[in-house]
């Protein structure tokens, strides 16, 4: 399997703009600049790379605990998860230093030691925890 996301730059790293498109089309023509990446705190001047990998990482996640759960004999009503990634700038060498996974999960008839391992297991092995492996990733959860 391959997946594949089209970046078009134009200008300075600080002047410039650029768009981010995929296949899907989910994404066409996206705006993001530096602005709408280090500047903009609310987000609404365009996306930026660690928005979309957090988005990435929630999903896959979620779709990862999925498969862990009908493993293990049980059905998610919901899984809601916000990956929060904090990237510090060390002397103009930037790094993701923090990945915090916060879920809120319906799961009727799971124990709370259940969920736990079973979530470990997926923040674990989702594939996109795998390609973050270098950065500390915690998660937070509350069954419902």
């Amino acid at each position: 399997m391959k997946r594949a996301a089209q970046a078009v730059w134009k200008g300075t790293g600080l002047e410039g703009k650029g768009t981010l498109t995929t296949p899907s089309g989910v994404f066409k023509d996206q705006p993001y600049s530096f602005v709408s990446r280090f500047k903009n705190e609310d987000g609404t001047l365009g996306t930026n790379p660690e928005e979309l990998v957090a988005a990435a990482h929630a999903g896959c996640f979620n779709m990862a605990l999925s498969f862990q759960l009908v493993g293990a004999g049980f059905t998610a009503e919901k899984l809601n998860t916000t990956s929060e990634i904090t990237m510090e700038n060390f002397d103009g060498d930037f790094k993701f230093t923090h990945i915090q996974l916060n879920m809120k999960a319906s799961v009727p008839g799971i124990s709370k030691e259940k969920f736990e391992e079973l979530a470990t297991v997926a923040k674990k092995n989702c594939p996109i925890s795998k390609a973050l492996e270098a950065v500390e990733i915690s998660l937070k959860y509350e069954l419902e």
